[in-house]
């Protein structure tokens, strides 16, 4: 006989809350289950490992729609190239790149705007100077942002 899960087992199973099964579900990422007599979902193992997929996809960072075409590219043919599969990690990949370079950036900014505080008092605090600051879309840079 085929496994049956209830919504909250297959929660269980998985690590994803209620709420977020039923998200995948109305986006389309996970299919709708049958239900039951009383109108409760009843997922089967296809369901478990789909969303085991989109789980362990969204802990990697992967988005909604790179994990759609992920899951479209893996229910190809099973000898075909992965040579799109290997495309949409590569993206992601160099997106994860950026990413890191940014948080570099921002670490640099704090670590600067640290070492410049006095650490006096509140109306001398140069952290609250910074964020006081005219921001980059006012056309001015705070000075610790150009020295980065």
């Amino acid at each position: 006989m085929a496994e049956r899960l209830s919504i909250g087992e297959l929660g269980r199973r998985t690590g994803c809350k209620v709420v977020t099964i039923r998200y995948y579900e109305r986006i389309g990422l996970l299919d709708e289950p049958d239900r039951g007599e009383g109108g409760h979902r009843i997922y089967e193992r296809a369901h478990l490992d789909r969303l085991s997929f989109i789980r362990r996809a969204r802990d990697l960072g992967f988005s909604h729609e790179e994990i759609r075409s992920l899951l479209t590219l893996s229910t190809g043919p099973a000898a075909g190239p992965c040579q799109a599969v290997d495309h949409v990690a590569a993206d992601h990949l160099e997106a994860v790149r950026a990413k890191i370079s940014d948080l570099r950036r921002l670490e640099k900014t704090l670590v600067s705007v640290l070492d410049q505080c006095g650490r006096t008092t509140v109306d001398a605090c140069c952290v609250l100077d910074a964020l006081r600051a005219p921001s980059a879309e006012d056309g001015a840079r705070p000075a610790f942002v150009s020295a980065v």
